[in-house]
């Protein structure tokens, strides 16, 4: 055996062994990662970012062409009646359009349950199925900013949606020479009735859909609250007007969304009768559905709250 290769330390190469008096040989290697030195965009960016984010998903765009398929069937349902309406009006010559602005929202009411099913899952429950909620919030980003931006957008979403036919028509009634002040008025009311309605929904939706990781769940978990709470909530309207019950008829719609809409449409925005026997709540009652829309807005919002501080984690 030689030594020739040994140092006097001991150590092969001429590297001193550690614990023989010298210290060891010691490299830094260049891994190729850099340093930030850009802007710091801060947290008002990341919310601006993920609400942008949200709001382009809940279209599919970003996504697959099978992501996009929903939302344009849906929208291409929801505003081919009011092309077909904007027609009819031109053609006959007609002095007022087939439908209200609020009205024409109210009828398609399962269709838009249907995109918000499909949606609200989308927003929040894959998050929670691939567990990315702490990479969220290791950003300079909150539990209220993350909560903020996903209801604002699907919220959003649903607005543009059924504000999207609202505007065919109006601009079908301008070009039909309409009153400019009348159907400026009623254009407004609809939207109103479309933004109140997509803060209801979507609170609604957004929670029922926060509840499980699972996307198939919560689609079918939206559409049962928002369908089933309807048929309940018609089926004892319709009980009590067939038993001369009908003082209760107004006060059995706040127990749903749906009906609490159109009860709200019909108390302030002039929308036609929505229940039994031609029954809608009065200005006053109208007040007590303002007051439960605010307070399911409010807690939807306070539930999510809540969920996320958890699921941070």
């Amino acid at each position: 055996m030689t030594t020739d290769n040994l140092s006097p330390a001991g150590g092969p190469g001429g590297t001193a062994r550690p614990g023989n008096g010298a210290a060891p040989e010691s490299r830094i290697h260049d891994i190729g990662y850099r340093g930030y030195d850009g802007p710091r965009l801060g947290r008002s960016y990341a919310r601006r970012s993920l609400f942008a984010q949200s709001l382009r998903g809940a279209f599919g765009l970003g996504r697959s062409a099978r992501s996009k398929i929903v939302p344009v069937l849906i929208t291409c349902v929801l505003t081919l009646p009011a092309v077909i309406a904007v027609a009819v009006t031109m053609m006959s010559g007609a002095d007022q359009l087939p439908m209200t602005y609020v009205e024409y929202t109210a009828g398609f009411e399962m269709v838009i349950t249907l995109f918000l099913a499909a949606q609200a899952p989308q927003a929040v429950s894959l998050d929670l199925r691939y567990r990315t909620m702490p990479l969220y919030f290791s950003r300079p980003i909150e539990t209220s900013d993350y909560v903020r931006a996903k209801y604002l957008a699907t919220a959003c979403a649903v607005l543009v949606l059924t504000a999207l036919p609202q505007a065919v028509l109006y601009v079908g009634a301008l070009l039909a020479k309409l009153d400019f002040a009348d159907q400026t008025t009623a254009f407004a009311e609809g939207l109103a009735g479309a933004a109140v309605l997509a803060l209801l929904y979507s609170g609604i939706g957004l929670v029922v859909a926060a509840l499980t990781p699972r996307r198939g769940f919560g689609v079918a978990a939206v559409i049962a609250v928002m369908m089933l709470s309807f048929a309940a909530v018609s089926t004892l309207q319709v009980a009590a007007d067939f038993n001369d019950a009908k003082g209760a008829v107004p006060w059995l719609g706040l127990f749903s969304p749906s009906t609490l809409i159109y009860g709200l449409q019909h108390a302030f925005l002039g929308a036609g009768a929505p229940f039994p026997g031609n029954a809608g709540p009065s200005t006053a009652q109208g007040l007590v559905y303002l007051l439960a829309v605010a307070a399911l807005i409010a807690g939807s919002y306070g539930l999510l709250i809540r969920r996320y501080r958890k699921a941070g984690l």
